[in-house]
């Protein structure tokens, strides 16, 4: 576990050129350059790379053109460690809206990435379509998302946890889905889930009940890019994969960790739910598939008996 820990909370030699202020200026910057549809407003490298649910978009597609503006929930948390910054919440794609997280990494005062993890209306569901075309199994209710959102603070020094703190309690959750074991997870009791705006868990039925049949057999491809200590808030990105046998699709999203005392308070999900040939996440170190569907990954034809 240390040896992960370390993997993980190692400092990049480019974190120090960027502090706090200048990640949340150029978040600012790289949003306010998506809603003008204009990607030489924003400080973008050369070699700068986005994705949209996984797929990569040249600069000037995708939300570059079709979002017009911040919606009625906004949250911003940065990492100086990491040189990475991230936007939660709703923004607005004409008369429609859709529910993001939108993860930045900066070097050098340049935008080298960005990911975007969207859930919008009619997107596909848990169980992809029904015969009559409809979401099966998608929720999208920003208006409750917006009712009960992240809190927006700063933590006094004295109560905050430390980073590797942080990164275990968040990563105690994945480890309670896995193992299909609440007493795992460090929550709160009452702790709520809320996913792609949908109060999944509240009261006596918290972020920690019910796993015994939940349809995970594995949290892969975790990530951790954004661990924001003044807010006491974590971002994780990762895959659900399913039990084997079962046809219900994966799941890719960014789940925010919002941690008070040791212990988990409450979690926002934004997910999407891939076809079976999508490389998800498609960001290093896990940028393959998660695992390859059978046509592309035959099992190997059985030795001839002797």
């Amino acid at each position: 576990m240390r040896l992960v820990l370390a993997f993980l909370l190692a400092i990049p030699a480019f974190a120090a050129d960027c502090d706090r202020a200048c990640l949340k200026s150029t978040l600012d910057q790289y949003l306010a350059a998506v809603i003008k549809h204009d990607p030489a407003a924003a400080p973008l490298f050369v070699g700068f790379r986005q994705t949209e649910n996984a797929v990569v978009v040249r600069p000037g597609t995708g939300t570059w053109k079709s979002v017009t503006g911040l919606g009625k929930l906004q949250r911003k948390y940065v990492d100086a460690v990491s040189g990475q910054a991230a936007y939660f919440g709703i923004v607005a794609e004409g008369e429609k809206s859709a529910i993001v997280t939108i993860r930045i990494r900066v070097e050098d005062r340049k935008i080298t990435e960005a990911e975007w993890i969207l859930a919008r209306p009619g997107d596909p569901g848990l169980n992809g379509f029904n015969a009559n075309g409809t979401p099966n199994g998608n929720f999208f209710e920003p208006d409750y998302l917006a009712m009960n959102p992240p809190p927006e603070r700063v933590v006094p020094k004295d109560q905050r946890a430390s980073r590797e703190a942080l990164l275990a309690i968040t990563n105690s959750y994945f480890d309670g889905l896995t193992t299909h074991d609440g007493s795992i997870i460090m929550h709160h009791d009452g702790c709520t889930r809320i996913e792609n705006g949908r109060g999944m868990a509240t009261g006596p039925n918290d972020c920690a009940s019910g796993l015994a049949n939940l349809n995970v057999s594995i949290v892969a491809a975790r990530r951790y890019p954004v661990i924001d200590e003044e807010a006491q808030v974590t971002l994780a990105l990762a895959v659900f994969l399913r039990k084997p046998g079962t046809t219900t699709r994966r799941n890719s999203f960014a789940e925010w960790f919002v941690i008070d005392n040791n212990k988990i308070r409450n979690i926002y999900s934004a997910m999407f739910y891939p076809t079976p040939d999508k490389p998800v996440p498609n960001w290093p170190p896990y940028d393959g598939n998660f695992p390859l569907p059978a046509e592309l990954a035959p099992p190997p034809t059985p030795a001839p008996a002797k």
